[in-house]
């Protein structure tokens, strides 16, 4: 599988683009806007899009997605519904953050723990990962070794959690729990910022390492 990724609107979000190079499909992930420039990337591959996956509902994150959607005909999956509060907030949240106009919009599909979703014949494994939102999922490739991770994680931090349902406490159990457990080699692409591994911010993260862990029992 070949990622690209794309970083969109003001905030910089990390948008990628997952191709299933044996079949000429693709998923884009968190399409928060610049959707011009996204679907040049796309086209760029050669690959036909398949679905557009949202990792939460947060403007950066998918306030692209309705217009992609009505563009491209690909159904929207994702996030977990409880995420719904914030998609119903995009207009609002545009205005205020100074984005083009954004739409409200109903997914096609709400994702739980445990669904999987297909790009092509590749497989992703939902993750529900709240803490950042409430209903934020992670996207995990078993044979890739390679999570989409949202803004549940960065190299070297972790997601905010001062918003609205944010939790720091769920946030850390989420980490520890739902990603730890993959594995140390396990590559991601946060919503923001450089690639990493679960084992590199295992050993230097100054939130989530083991060292800072141990440290606060």
């Amino acid at each position: 599988m070949k990622v690209a990724i794309v970083p969109v609107t003001p905030f910089q979000q990390n948008c990628s683009i997952l191709v299933d190079e044996d079949t000429g499909r693709a998923a884009i992930v968190d399409p928060g806007g610049d959707l011009d420039r996204v679907l040049d990337t796309l086209a760029r591959t050669g690959a036909r899009l398949e679905r557009i996956l949202l990792t939460h509902g947060h403007l950066d994150h998918c306030a692209g997605a309705a217009e992609l959607r009505r563009r491209t005909g690909a159904p929207i999956e994702g996030p977990q519904r409880e995420d719904r509060f914030w998609i119903e907030q995009l207009p609002l949240a545009a205005a205020r953050y100074g984005f083009p106009p954004a739409e409200a919009f109903e997914p096609d599909r709400w994702l739980e723990d445990g669904d999987t979703v297909a790009v092509g014949n590749r497989t992703l494994e939902v993750r529900h990962c709240p803490g950042h939102t409430p209903g934020h999922v992670v996207f995990y490739s078993a044979p890739e070794r390679l999570a989409i991770v949202g803004d549940v994680l960065f190299a070297g931090s972790i997601g905010r959690t001062d918003f609205p349902r944010g939790d720091y406490a769920t946030l850390i159990r989420s980490i520890t729990g739902k990603l730890w457990p993959l594995g140390d080699d396990v590559a991601f692409v946060p919503g923001h910022g450089p690639a990493s591994t679960f084992g590199e911010e295992r050993q230097t993260n100054p939130f989530v390492s083991d060292r800072a862990l141990a440290g606060r029992h």
